[in-house]
């Protein structure tokens, strides 16, 4: 392909940066990121109080997240963040020490004698744990690389999950079952238990229920040695939280990212022309990572967290008979000081909490710096599941009393002044684009990239791989290797 090309990108999340970085060391210069916000970072959004930055997107990575790293060595980012701890509560607030592996490894016969039941479900847990690391190297060798290509017929094709990242393709029909629930999928390799440790990044983090979820979506985004960072906790964080990544990143481009674009229309034919603040501007290629929400009785046009497609792009009959099957997660973080003699001593699980029974309960409330007590405690929710009240999600003020509550049963209650609670902060977005198993064995994404190039439009961002950022990061990496 000409190198010399001009290429619109949109949206400034890690999906597009990523893709301009990647485009950048192809010698590709001639583009153009056009982001609707007045910031570049997406999801991962790292607002300051009283000095610091805290986390409403984003929290963490790994030593595997590899594309991320790519990143960090392109604009000179560490991550030399605080250090993550956590603990467990049920939803009564009383501990739980069902996933307490550091005590029980070092005294395995004190952490038996002091919790008997625990103790037990922690060994057959881990043996459950060491069959699903074997039977996903072997029966399901290939379930980790790059993206969903050829899955739904067993194939695979994308990157290696290891430091040199080789491409890798073959052919595993086994990979056929990744189509099905996580829920079936661990009941049918007899692993049950799993679900309770991959459930703690996973659901908490806005992903949804396994009852609902294909299994390619958890063991692509929690491959087994990112899980097994997890569980030791061999966490990676940033001082100036995730979206300090792409701040970085932006800097470093050579054509930084157009903020506080509005895109008004798009018309694609032998060029790309875009309306761009009321001015047309003519490309060769479009490389879309926004959301790809079309309009839909299920996501209509006046969708609060992301506008659709059908606003400003002239959306294809065969786009819309495919983006109509993406749904996405409504997923709540709150922002929010709590009593200062109740400021909780680190980050804390509720792991009953991460079923549709109990949506919209807080999952996880999360304590980035430890002992300040002026700093933020950020909780995180759910409050949809397909099966709910039609598929309907349920009313943010409603998810927001029952968190207050919540709080309160967990012995951290909401600060208040005046009778006041004190939010500093709530962010709703439109979380975790997916579709559901009957799309995904019916080959939903080998007809997406069978599109790629297309009126030349390529699609990237979270639907294309995963909604975190090193799957994201990878997936731009792929698409730039394949097509420019």
């Amino acid at each position: 392909m000409d190198k010399n090309i001009r290429i619109a990108i949109i949206g400034a999340g890690p999906a597009g940066l990523s893709a301009a970085m990647y485009l950048e060391k192809k010698g590709y210069e001639n583009y153009v990121i056009y982001e609707k916000q007045n910031r570049v970072g997406g999801k991962c959004w790292s607002p300051t109080f009283n000095g610091k930055r805290y986390e409403m997107g984003a929290i963490m990575g790994v030593p595997s997240y590899y594309a991320v790293h790519d990143v960090e060595e392109f604009a000179g980012v560490e991550h030399k963040g605080p250090v993550l701890f956590r603990n467990y509560k049920y939803p009564d607030g009383r501990p739980d020490y069902r996933w307490d592996t550091e005590d029980a490894m070092k005294n395995p016969l004190k952490f038996f004698l002091k919790h008997p039941g625990a103790a037990l479900h922690l060994k057959k847990l881990q043996k459950q744990i060491k069959k699903f690391g074997e039977i996903l190297a072997t029966k399901y060798k290939g379930y980790d690389v790059t993206g969903h290509i050829g899955v739904a017929e067993g194939k695979y094709q994308g990157y290696a999950v290891t430091p040199g990242r080789e491409p890798v393709s073959g052919e595993n029909p086994n990979l056929k079952d990744l189509a099905m629930p996580f829920k079936d999928f661990c009941e049918m390799n007899g692993v049950p238990l799993v679900q309770e440790v991959w459930i703690q990044p996973f659901t908490s983090f806005g992903y949804g229920f396994f009852d609902e979820i294909p299994a390619a979506y958890v063991v692509k985004y929690l491959d087994f040695q990112t899980m097994m960072n997890f569980v030791k906790i061999n966490l990676w964080t940033w001082e100036d939280g995730t979206q300090s990544i792409y701040e970085a990143l932006n800097e470093h481009l050579k054509h930084p990212a157009v903020l506080n674009s509005d895109i008004t229309k798009v018309v694609r034919g032998d060029k790309v022309t875009l309306t761009v603040n009321g001015k047309e501007e003519v490309f060769d290629k479009i490389i879309i990572t926004a959301p790809l929400q079309v309009a839909t009785e299920k996501n209509p046009l006046d969708n609060p967290y992301a506008s659709s497609l059908d606003k400003w792009l002239d959306v294809t009959d065969e786009e819309r008979a495919l983006f109509s099957k993406i749904d996405y997660e409504r997923y709540d973080t709150q922002a929010f000081q709590v009593e200062k003699d109740k400021y909780p001593d680190v980050s804390y699980y509720i792991v009953d909490n991460m079923v549709p029974e109990r949506m919209p309960h807080v999952m996880v409330y999360y304590r980035r710096w430890r002992g300040e007590v002026d700093q933020p405690i950020v909780s995180y929710s759910l409050r949809h599941h397909k099966t709910f009240n039609g598929g309907k999600e349920l009313p943010y003020a409603d998810n927001a009393k029952i968190v207050s509550q919540d709080m309160k049963d967990f012995d951290c209650p909401i600060r208040t002044v005046d009778g006041k609670e004190q939010i500093i902060n709530h962010f709703q977005s439109y979380y975790f684009p997916h579709v559901y198993s009957e799309d995904y064995a019916a080959g939903w994404y080998d007809k997406v990239e069978a599109m790629q190039g297309k009126n030349n439009t390529f699609y990237a961002g979270e639907i294309m791989s995963y909604g975190d950022m090193d799957e994201t990061i990878e997936y731009s990496h792929d698409l730039v290797e394949r097509f420019f």
